[in-house]
């Protein structure tokens, strides 16, 4: 055998040195075997279910008024000759505000001051004829009634005149001046609207039956008004009609209003929120109207935090506050549920709770 020939290879004997070289690259390249990445948790807003009042707030409109609000009018018809006082004008106890022409109205009374005279000139000579026996005594007391009625006559006539000029009954201030000058009025139709001074102010509004039922004298209620807002006024129930109003079938109510720090006017818009006291007498969870999701009906959905995680929970609503959703069955006071990034969320998500300014920047 020919010494230069090659040995046969023996493949036990391993992979040559380029074969070893290839495999140690091939394992290099493919290195350990990758894993999935973790999903960080959602970040969420949460808040705790408070409780409540188990009736929500009686909520309606009205107007800001004085209680002792007294409109002004003449006893007669006729024509405004004078009105001394402007809107918002103070006046004093006793003060002449307006007059009417007393041209007929003095005539008037003239006239029935003659028509006396001549009745008790009659009288007399009557009295006299009959001491005389020239008429009965049944003709004596004609007369004499005619007197009586004449004198009347007078004193009425007086009276009209009197009320033919409008004067303060007590001093205030004129809230509304409802005519001008040489207008021509009726008897009774309101010329003046005088409030008092200071204080005193009233909010009266009208409510449906399913509302008026449930008040009682003294519930609280607050006040606001689009000329002060953030201004929150305090008063309480006053009055509490026993019929509703013909005209409306609606229930005017009164409420009282405490003393203001803000200078109040009569005729002021205001929104009321009236908390029956009866609603306080049982409780349910309140969960913030962020927190109510999927509503239909009284069915609704919430997501309840429980060891880090979202549960979807369904609940069924009472009713909606001004600032919360009254739960009637699903959850409990105290516990802790999702507001914001509510809608995003599924069952059983992990979670991470941040404060509000954190969620809103997210």
């Amino acid at each position: 055998m020919n010494s230069a020939s090659p040995a046969l290879r023996d493949p036990r004997d391993g992979p040559p040195a380029a074969a070893a070289m290839f495999l140690a690259l091939l394992l290099a390249a493919c290195g350990p075997t990758e894993t999935a990445p973790v999903r960080a948790p959602t970040r969420v807003g949460a808040a705790a279910v408070t409780t409540g009042p188990a009736q929500p707030p009686v909520l309606t409109s009205g107007v800001i008024t004085t209680r002792e609000e007294l409109r002004l009018s003449f006893k007669v018809a006729g024509i405004i000759r004078r009105i001394g006082v402007n809107e918002g004008a103070a006046v004093t106890a006793g003060q002449q505000l307006a007059v009417l022409e007393l041209t007929e109205v003095d005539a008037q009374l003239e006239q029935a001051r003659q028509l006396a005279d001549k009745a008790e000139r009659d009288l007399a000579r009557s009295t006299r004829l009959r001491a005389d026996q020239v008429i009965s005594e049944e003709e004596l007391e004609a007369i004499r009634t005619q007197a009586a009625v004449a004198r009347a006559a007078v004193r009425s006539a007086e009276f009209n005149r009197d009320f033919s000029r409008i004067v303060a009954p007590r001093d205030g201030i004129v809230l509304r001046k409802l005519v001008e000058e040489r207008e021509f009025v009726q008897p009774g139709q309101a010329v003046l609207v005088v409030g008092p001074e200071a204080g005193g102010y009233i909010v009266r509004a009208a409510l449906s039956d399913r509302d008026v039922v449930r008040l009682r004298l003294g519930d609280p209620a607050s006040v606001t008004t689009d000329a002060f807002p953030g201004q929150a006024l305090q008063g309480k129930v006053t009055l509490l009609p026993g019929a509703a109003d013909a005209a409306s079938g609606l229930f005017d109510i009164e409420v009282e209003l405490a003393p203001a720090p803000v200078r109040l006017v009569s005729g002021l818009s205001a929104r009321l929120r009236i908390d029956p006291a009866a609603a306080s007498e049982s409780t349910l969870p309140y969960a913030p109207i962020a927190a109510v999701i999927e509503a239909d009906g009284d069915q609704a959905a919430v997501f309840v935090i429980e060891d880090g995680a979202a549960r979807r929970r369904p609940v069924r609503v009472a009713f909606i506050a001004p600032a919360a959703v009254a739960i009637a069955a699903g959850l409990k006071a105290g516990e802790t549920v999702v507001t914001d990034g509510a809608l995003y969320l599924e069952d059983g998500e992990k979670i991470q709770v941040v404060p509000p300014q954190a969620t809103a920047a997210q």
